[in-house]
């Protein structure tokens, strides 16, 4: 789950103005009415009790939250989503625990870097022992290929077994490289996936590269070094493996210091090669230097479940086609080691945006005719430990993707009252913008019509997953100027949730909850995706997006 700490800082734009048929609110009273404040916060209060432990991937507060959420979607009078048998899709995960040595070796000699001080590194090869010998470092720029912003960080050097330094982030033009929090970028104005972790891990498995190594750069990266050396101690967990989907033998990050170490000994300057990295004349750089690794890994096997329901649609030429609504169910679980409370509950994270998918998803049983395209809804497993849920279902989707109309994903809800505003976490991205804003404006409420935090968030949660299988998805969120509340009451809201709550065992149902915005967003999103059901044609992708439906 994304940090929304920042979100009142939005600012609003004239949003989007499409053309609008028949009010589709007219059909939905019914839907309207049976989402409540009161059924909200009962489904958070079981959700976030101390009961379900923190919603643990397998564990006993997932066998609560499955079956939980099973029967209520089997109340609702949905169907299961796994066709014909059940609403649970096992969802097979591996925990991995690595411990990494790496040297370098140069004209100077060989180095051994410090683990966790200098860099952290793990094998999600999943095997008991990984080595890298010899592997000369390339430096490819920001490692992006983007033909469709005329970006191309690789020129076709062939990088087969080589271990590859990347800078993070993407790039922006060379007045203001070191501003944080800078909208001068070279790609488009808001962030793109390229900048993102998983990206540049996965260009570097498609490249052939033995190992990946990141440049954490604490001027700019919104993860502080500590955060990621607690990270990668842990145990961490990923998708039992699957042949076609190899990664690196070793990822990893390296220190801004231990980079410009490695540059000295291979006789390079780091700040030209920074430089050079932002200009699309960039070319890779090979190293007078070499690193090898050596990784063991400690394996378990695990097996958690998504939670899947289907609302068949209506029209025999369209019932074939669905509408997916997401929100994760899981959370970080119990930390035995802590004193007093140990119990990570995530009531706003993720607890209230299950209810407001149990509550959209009721909304939509409750309708007197089913929409012309089916509705499935997900309850998603292990978004806190890599999205693990989502890109197992993309990965093995129950029905076709190529006839998935759109994804909404729910992640964290507003608990303190009606505003007067909604956003899109990934504005500019797909068509939905236009049926986000028609039907804010069914609400009247304003659809915020510009990128929150230049678009970092999109990137943070489960519908990127979506998104990469070629599906138009968006990510929703609450607004920030509330109903009768002086100014900044947002800011000081999720601003305290940010720094006192997420990810901390005080997220918790608190005495201020206000669930009435959060009933309000679900039935503003119930309203979205009953348009999308309806619609004669599928949403798309903007041209200006990095995402594309399957040829």
């Amino acid at each position: 789950m994304l940090l929304l700490a920042a979100l009142a800082a939005c600012a609003t734009q004239s949003p989007p103005q499409t053309t609008s048929g028949p009010d589709p609110s007219s059909s939905l009273e019914s839907a309207f009415a049976s989402v409540t404040p009161a059924e909200l916060l009962a489904h958070v209060t079981v959700l976030a009790s101390d009961e379900y432990e923190g919603r643990g991937i397998a564990t006993e507060g997932e066998r609560l939250t499955i079956d939980y959420l099973s029967a209520q979607f089997r109340s609702a009078g949905l169907r299961p989503g796994v066709p014909g048998r059940t609403f649970l899709q096992k969802v097979p995960i591996v925990g991995y625990s690595s411990t990494p040595e790496f040297s370098i070796a140069s004209k100077l000699g060989e180095r051994l870097l410090r683990f966790p001080e200098e860099y952290v590194a793990r094998s999600r090869r999943l095997r008991p022992v990984v080595t890298v010998e010899n592997s000369t470092f390339v430096f490819v720029g920001f490692g992006i290929e983007a033909p469709q912003f005329g970006w191309d960080d690789f020129k076709g050097v062939d990088l087969q077994g080589k271990t590859l330094i990347m800078l993070e982030g993407e790039p922006r033009k060379p007045s203001t490289a070191a501003t944080p929090g800078s909208a001068d970028r070279l790609l488009r104005e808001t962030e793109t996936y390229y900048a993102t972790r998983s990206y540049k891990f996965e260009i570097a498995a498609k490249k052939g590269a033995a190992a990946v190594l990141l440049v954490h750069d604490e001027k700019l990266s919104a993860t502080p070094f500590e955060e990621l050396q607690k990270a990668y101690r842990r145990e961490s967990f990923e998708i039992a493996p699957r042949e076609e989907t190899e990664r690196p033998a070793v990822e990893g990050w390296i220190t801004r210091a231990a980079f410009e170490r490695i540059c000295s000994d291979a006789g390079e300057d780091p700040a030209d090669l920074r430089q050079r990295a932002s200009a699309r004349e960039f070319r890779p750089r090979e190293f007078a230097a070499a690193a090898s690794f050596a990784v063991t890994t400690e394996l378990r096997t695990l097996e958690s479940h998504n939670v899947v329901a289907i609302l068949e649609g209506s029209d025999e030429s369209l019932k074939h086609e669905h509408l997916i609504y997401s929100a994760h169910w899981d959370h970080l679980g119990r930390d035995v080691a802590l004193p007093g409370d140990q119990i990570f509950n995530g009531a706003i994270d993720n607890a209230a945006g299950v209810a407001q998918l149990l509550e959209i998803a009721e909304g939509f049983a409750s309708l007197e005719r089913a929409p012309r395209r089916s509705v499935l809804f997900i309850a998603t497993t292990g978004e806190e430990r890599g999205y693990l849920g989502a890109r197992y279902y993309t990965q093995n989707p129950l029905y076709a993707l190529a006839h998935a109309a759109a994804a909404i994903n729910l992640d964290a809800g507003n608990v303190w009252g009606r505003t007067t505003d909604v956003n899109n976490m990934g504005y500019g991205l797909t068509s939905l913008d236009g049926v986000l804003d028609q039907a804010a404006k069914r609400q009247k409420r304003t659809f915020v019509g510009e990128p929150f935090a230049e678009g970092v968030y999109y990137f943070l949660s489960d519908q990127v997953a979506f998104a990469k299988a070629g599906i138009p998805a968006v990510f929703p969120g609450p607004g920030s100027t509330y109903v009768g509340r002086p100014p900044g009451f947002g800011d000081e809201k999720w601003d305290d949730y940010g720094e006192n709550r997420y990810h901390r065992v005080s997220d918790e149902v608190g005495p201020d909850w206000d669930l009435s915005g959060a009933a309000e967003d679900a039935r503003w999103l119930l309203d979205v995706g009953y348009e999308v059901a309806q619609s004669d044609r599928m949403p798309t992708w903007n041209a200006n997006a990095e995402f594309r439906r399957p040829d």
